[in-house]
């Protein structure tokens, strides 16, 4: 069995509590090294995993010959420079979500992997639930028919995060829209099969989040500071002639979160998170809940199709491409609430 040797950029909770838990337990996968310009960080990760090297610089954790593969979990600002270092260096990459923090900072990343030849994945996790993809066997029997709208709910009643640079606009690229948006939305593209889209009109509001005296599910956090949206809506088009909606929120006066993709199709619909699906047959209408799935990591599906496409030569579960559509989309929607008006997708 080939050992593939794993290093990890950014140490933080994403990389500590997901990424690097899910790599130890892969039989075939060692993580030789981590780096974060927070040395304490990078020293506690290496403790922790057992990893043999520590830097500060990840130019230096590049220029070891060993490492095949790299994780880059750092914050979004941080994304796609060492992407594109790391596959001019001829290593595979998985970058954490979103892509990065807009499609024309991400397109280079994509293009540097197909220049490369290397394996390049964003690390879209929703997807890899057991619920999940038993929907999507159902939907790619053809049991919902064609697939028309979509529907897309990312909405926390008042869940600002109060840690890290979230709500910084500069280092983030934006607010709820790139950061819990992004993971509903690939679900449903990903669902719907991958359309592309070819224009959005949608608008963007900062009403709660940049206000004193406001509570705090993750504790208080900097309003003054507050950059970002707190809570965005669009309408997209597709290029198959479906469209889809997108709602997302780090603080809305609203009953309940909501992290929910929901599909209607000429056969049946969906809805996920729990996944129902509502048909009708035999003069009757039904709802069917799945039962006795399997309980798996979806971080831990989601790293192991990353590398079973690096040993298989096959692609990746999650493609730059399809990532890159994600992005073109919040950046139309973005750029839609500036201009007042719809806009065009290339």
């Amino acid at each position: 069995m080939r050992t593939i040797n794993v290093g990890v950029i950014g140490t933080g909770g994403i990389a500590s509590n997901q990424h690097m838990p899910a790599l130890q337990k892969q039989p075939d996968i060692k993580i030789m090294a981590v780096c974060d310009t927070n040395e304490e960080s990078a020293k506690r990760a290496a403790e922790r995993f057992s990893v043999p090297h520590i830097f500060t610089d990840y130019k230096k954790l590049l220029e070891m010959d060993e490492i095949e593969a790299v994780h880059i979990c750092t914050p979004n600002f941080m994304h796609a420079q060492p992407a594109i270092d790391a596959l001019n260096a001829g290593k595979h990459v998985i970058v954490e979500k979103p892509l990065a923090r807009s499609a024309v900072e991400g397109a280079p990343m994509v293009d540097a992997a197909r220049k490369n030849k290397k394996k390049f994945m964003v690390a879209q996790n929703v997807r890899f639930g057991s619920d999940i993809q038993a929907l999507k066997r159902y939907i790619d029997a053809g049991d919902l028919g064609d697939i028309y709208f979509g529907r897309v709910w990312a909405l926390r009643r008042r869940g600002v995060p109060s840690w890290g640079v979230f709500t910084d606009k500069e280092k983030q690229g934006g607010g709820p829209l790139i950061d819990i948006g992004v993971h509903v939305l690939d679900l449903t593209l990903y669902l719907m099969g991958h359309p592309k889209p070819i224009s959005a009109s949608g608008q963007a509001f900062t009403k709660l989040g940049n206000t004193p005296g406001h509570v705090g599910a993750y504790g208080p956090w900097n309003w003054q500071n507050y950059t970002v949206e707190d809570y965005a809506a669009g309408f997209v088009r597709l290029d198959n002639g479906a469209s889809l909606i997108i709602e997302s929120s780090f603080a809305a006066n609203i009953a309940e979160d909501v992290m929910r993709s929901s599909l209607l199709g000429t056969k049946g619909g969906a809805e996920t998170h729990p996944v129902r699906i509502f048909g009708e047959e035999k003069e009757m209408v039904y709802d069917l809940t799945p039962k006795y799935l399997p309980n798996v990591s979806s971080y831990e599906v989601e790293i192991r199709g990353f590398y079973d496409a690096i040993l298989n030569d096959t692609e990746p579960p999650v493609t730059g491409e399809q990532a890159l559509n994600v992005m073109k989309i919040l950046d139309a929607i973005y750029k839609s609430s500036e201009e007042g008006k719809e806009v065009l997708i290339d």
